[in-house]
């Protein structure tokens, strides 16, 4: 796939900022393979940028190449240096770049991380060189670097100069379905579901599967076979991110094998409490884990350590963990295709049902925005109590108008019994307005019986059948 794909509100983002007539300061942040690299060329396309990629080097190396990059967009100093002799001087000179017709210039330092850390002056440098001089230049400096920690506790953070400099700051985060969807346009709705309840939205990941072949030649080719490239994904990634690799192992397969609450993942890990509340906090942050409530929770209930469910946020982890690493002895011995035929294709339309439910919250979403829903919702989300479940509770601010609604990925059609089911459930714990309007809805991806059409239109309840809106 060689055209550029989605990320519209990133390129908003960025023209929006390049049109200002300020200076400014952007840091752009996300996992590795989230595609800030491809979205900042993207935009850079026609602007001719100063784009530096910063490796894992020492510092007088970097400054080196970094001098190098800048001295070859025709700067005064070039005539007579081939280097700066420090990075003051290095920062300083970006406001000599040459203007074009009185554009804007653009200097990217990419994996900016790997610069700061092994000279922890250069945030300090930037800092008195931004606050004097850069931000009154016609200039657009960007800090990219995908890992997360390092920018989330260290540049964002208060304790760094260059807390409150940036002008702009955009995590990029996964690809909605409507956008992945568009990687295979030769495929139907239903492989593309699948396709992105796997690959979870990311850019590279997408691009690895070929809509020539059928979604098993791409599940065995590109992720179940030994030395294919997200074969040992989600392992270099760990290693990158953290420090013990083998016990964040423990607790994701955990999760991937369905030990959604605290104590379940205490109880399968053997892990102390106390650390495993970090482990959890740290894989949260790096967006690989959600902890997720019931809608309409008090910010005092998710405080209660027993409240709420764990699940794998990066889908692409979620499927690994569940396919791959319990199997590995098979897969290295080269056995996946009776991996994929023995466990993975059995299991495959339960796996996605989960995803299915957000493409759905996602298709609501849309919906809510275009005002094509029978009131604006401003609440979203999955809602449960002791005893009952919903996958959709949709409601307006005051709660006086409420959709439940259930979503269902299977092969067979949905019958009566299952729209019956689902209007009995026992709502009177959902904290609503006295009184409040409650619409029934049904999501299926395989459609609906004859009897469970007559029933839908007898008690009002709306059906939405995936193949229409997907």
């Amino acid at each position: 796939m060689t055209n550029f794909i989605g990320r519209e509100e990133e390129l908003s983002f960025f023209n929006e900022h390049y049109n200002s007539k300020s200076g400014e300061l952007i840091i752009v942040y996300g996992r590795r393979r989230i595609g800030k690299t491809e979205t900042i060329s993207h935009f850079c396309a026609d602007k001719n940028p100063v784009f530096f990629t910063c490796t894992q080097t020492e510092d007088s190396n970097q400054l080196k190449n970094f001098s190098q990059k800048l001295l070859s967009f025709n700067l005064p100093q070039s005539q007579y240096i081939t280097e700066f002799s420090n990075w003051e001087l290095a920062f300083l000179a970006i406001k000599d770049i040459p203007h074009k017709e009185n554009r804007k210039n653009i200097v990217v330092i990419d994996e900016f991380p790997y610069m700061a850390r092994v000279n922890e002056e250069i945030p300090s440098i930037l800092q008195k060189l931004w606050d004097t001089e850069l931000k009154n230049q016609n200039i657009m400096l960007i800090l990219c670097g995908s890992s997360m920690s390092y920018i989330e506790k260290e540049i964002l953070s208060e304790k760094n100069p260059l807390y409150g400099r940036a002008t702009g700051i955009f995590k990029m985060l996964p690809m909605p379905y409507s956008d992945s969807s568009k990687f295979f346009p030769g495929w139907d709705s239903k492989d593309k579901i699948i396709a992105h309840s796997i690959l979870g939205g990311v850019p590279f990941y997408l691009s690895q599967f070929d809509e020539s072949k059928t979604l098993k030649q791409n599940i065995c080719s590109n992720i179940l076979k030994r030395g294919s490239i997200l074969y040992s994904e989600p392992e270099f990634l760990m290693r990158q991110e953290l420090r013990e690799p083998t016990t964040y192992n423990t607790i994701i397969q955990a999760i991937a094998n369905g030990k959604t609450k605290f104590n379940e993942i205490q109880q399968s890990t053997l892990i102390e409490k106390g650390k495993l509340s970090v482990y959890l906090k740290n894989l949260i942050e790096l967006g690989i884990v959600s902890r997720e409530f019931p809608l309409f929770s008090t910010e005092k209930e998710k405080q209660n350590t027993q409240r709420g469910i764990y699940k794998l946020k990066d889908l692409f982890f979620r499927f690994w963990y569940k396919f791959v690493f319990p199997n590995y002895s098979s897969l290295e011995f080269g056995d996946w295709e009776n991996i994929y035929d023995a466990i993975v294709e059995p299991q495959l339309n339960t796996f996605v049902s989960f995803p299915f439910e957000d493409i759905c919250i996602e298709w609501m979403r849309i919906q809510n925005k275009e005002k094509n829903l029978p009131f604006i919702f401003t609440h979203i989300g999955c809602w449960w109590d002791k005893n009952v479940e919903i996958d959709i509770i949709a409601a307006n601010e005051d709660k006086s108008k409420i959709i439940s609604a259930e979503c269902k990925f299977h092969n067979d059609p949905v019958n009566d019994s299952d729209l019956e089911k689902h209007i009995k459930k026992d709502l009177s714990t959902l904290k609503k307005k006295e009184g409040a309007e409650i619409a029934y809805w049904y999501f299926s991806w395989s459609g609906f019986t004859k009897e469970a059409s007559e029933y839908a239109n007898k008690n009002g309840i709306r059906l939405v059948f995936g193949g229409d809106f997907l």
